[in-house]
């Protein structure tokens, strides 16, 4: 199984007392589940909170990551990989309709899928498990 985690620290002005807000954003996979995370802290007041969730991160946490980190692209090993593996994990991990299991499916097979390295991570992990072999390369900025 795949782990995979990435984070960076955001700050920004806290709504309270105007003070810097900091917020550490994150991507990760916990037990093949796609998941993220914030923590953030005012360094002035006692503002604090942490929240998580699974699926897909908040834009806005996706963004920060692909600034900080740039971008993964994720392209199957070879053409002849059977397109019915394909489009199943594609399904299943990234809940798409089977039309857009298609559009997915052929930019698979010519540009790449293109997103944070998490992401990728873990539909590469999902289309292995459906024995479809990829790769997974930084995209050029």
């Amino acid at each position: 199984m795949i782990t995979a985690t990435q984070g960076v620290k955001v700050t920004s002005t806290c709504a309270t007392c105007d003070g810097v807000l900091v917020r550490d954003v994150g991507q990760f996979i916990d037990r093949g589940r796609l998941s993220w995370g914030v923590e953030g802290r005012c360094r002035l007041c006692s503002d604090a909170w942490c929240e998580m969730g699974e699926g897909p991160a908040p834009e806005e946490i996706r963004q920060a990551l692909m600034a900080e980190h740039g971008t993964t692209r994720l392209r199957l090993a070879t053409r002849e990989a059977g397109l019915v593996p394909v489009l199943r994990a594609l399904r299943e991990v990234c809940h798409l309709s089977l039309g857009e299991a298609r559009l997915a499916a052929a930019d698979l097979t010519g540009v790449g899928l293109v997103g944070t390295s998490v992401e990728m991570a873990h539909l590469a992990e999902g289309l292995r498990k459906r024995s479809v072999a990829t790769t997974l390369v930084p995209s050029p900025a």
